[in-house]
């Protein structure tokens, strides 16, 4: 690539050619060099009478299998390449919804890829001449002369010896902080968790509100949660949708997979009678992890966008502005929020609308109601729904949501929204 890219950036010949094109020109030769190389390549391995000639050829006289497979370079590059093999093909956006554990598990033979990793050097299959030997046999001198290498008055045979492995020195460090990592986390998830209420929202949605000893978050954070109930080793990641503020932390749950439906029914939602604390099953929680989003209290105006299960972070933003209003508005720097949410059905509005109701509702009451200002858009609907909106468009609150303000459809216009809220506030500098 780079022999290329320097063959096209740099010669005479092409000086007026860059200059009309500029560095598009390297940049597009280089690659294509690279490209008719691998085209060159890529129907070898197809041809299989001259793999199989090669084969009993004297061009291989020892076997590709017999290498692989007894050399310790050739057995460890093996595992290796399967390890990083099945990481990647669990890695694929549908293993990773439909089968989370699959990807789970898999991802776990990192340590596997890097053991092999670090002894793949030890067998020394790469070997170059010693230094003793290249003060006596010098290659540029004695490469003419191989046929007399070892008599009398001619060049010795030259000696030749494997590099020691270097790859440790380059991942010890990171291994030894990530097994310190290991550690904290066994650390944490062996400290009491309380599961203090189950909420069961619309649409097989729950809500954890938990408990535990020195546990501190910031808005936008997220935790990590095992519920050995359901599997031993599974931890799930889940923003944290409760607030500083409050004396618990929570999150919400939607049930989409097979370790969701198993904490639901540990939790005894799928049971019509009331679920008594101390059959809750027992829950592990690692973190909160993540950058809090504490810069929303730093600006006068400020524009929340979220969009689907993505709206989750803002659950805990909102509570705490309401909190930090309600406590000591005077000293709150914030006095507008325009909060936006796009989802593509209306299933996603379920809970979320549920906390804006509830803040819609406070507003009110304290006779601040365009404190908070939130447009939702719904971006996929069908023919009956579309007729169901419009039958009930006329109702005080909106069919989807409930909420007053009235569901948008389609997608926001950005431009027109910025220009707007820019002329409602034009002596604000913080926005």
């Amino acid at each position: 690539f780079w022999w290329f890219y320097l063959a096209y950036d740099l010669p005479q010949n092409f000086f007026y050619t860059r200059v009309l094109l500029g560095r598009a020109l390297a940049l597009a030769r280089a690659p294509a060099a690279c490209l008719n190389f691998n085209c060159m390549l890529i129907l070898l391995p197809v041809c299989r009478n001259l793999l199989s000639f090669l084969r009993g050829s004297s061009a291989n006289p020892v076997g590709g299998l017999y290498v692989a497979f007894t050399y310790l370079a050739g057995l460890t590059g093996v595992i290796i390449t399967l390890a990083l093999i099945l990481i990647i093909t669990s890695s694929t956006k549908i293993i990773r919804r439909s089968y989370f554990e699959v990807f789970w598990y898999t991802h776990h033979l990192f340590v596997i890829f890097f053991i092999g990793l670090v002894i793949h050097g030890a067998g020394r299959i790469v070997r170059g001449q010693t230094a003793m030997s290249l003060a006596e046999h010098i290659p540029e001198v004695c490469s003419k002369n191989f046929t007399e290498w070892g008599k009398k008055g001619a060049c010795p045979v030259p000696q030749f010896a494997g590099n020691p492995p270097m790859t440790w020195k380059w991942v010890v460090g990171p291994m030894f902080l990530y097994l310190c990592e290991r550690l904290v986390r066994f650390w944490r998830s062996q400290q009491k968790v309380v599961i203090t209420k189950v909420v069961i929202h619309p649409f097989k949605t729950i809500e954890l509100q938990m408990m535990k000893k020195g546990f501190k978050m910031e808005v936008g954070q997220y935790i990590f949660v095992k519920c050995p109930a359901v599997s031993k080793l599974e931890w799930h990641p889940f923003t944290l949708t409760s607030a500083p503020e409050e004396d618990y932390f929570s999150i919400h749950v939607r049930i989409v997979g097979d370790w969701t439906e198993g904490l639901f029914n540990a939790c005894g939602c799928d049971k019509q009678e009331f679920q008594e604390a101390w059959k809750l099953p027992k829950i592990a929680v690692d973190g909160p992890f993540g950058t809090a989003s504490e810069d929303v209290f730093s600006y006068e105006t400020v524009m929340l966008v979220g969009a689907g299960i993505g709206v989750t972070p803002f659950a805990s933003v909102l509570k705490s502005v309401w909190y930090k209003y309600c406590h000591d508005a005077t000293n709150l720097k914030l006095k507008k929020i325009y909060f936006y949410w796009l989802c593509r059905d209306t299933h996603a509005f379920e809970w979320f609308a549920d906390l804006l109701q509830s803040l819609e509702t406070q507003m009110q009451e304290r006779n601040n109601a365009e404190f908070l200002s939130y447009n939702i858009y719904l971006t996929g609907w069908d023919e009956t729904q579309a007729t169901h909106f419009v039958m009930h468009h006329e109702e005080e609150k909106d069919v989807i949501t409930g909420l007053k303000q009235k569901t948008l459809y389609g997608r926001p216009n950005w431009e027109n929204e910025f220009k707007t809220i820019a002329r409602q506030h034009p002596g604000t500098d913080d926005l």
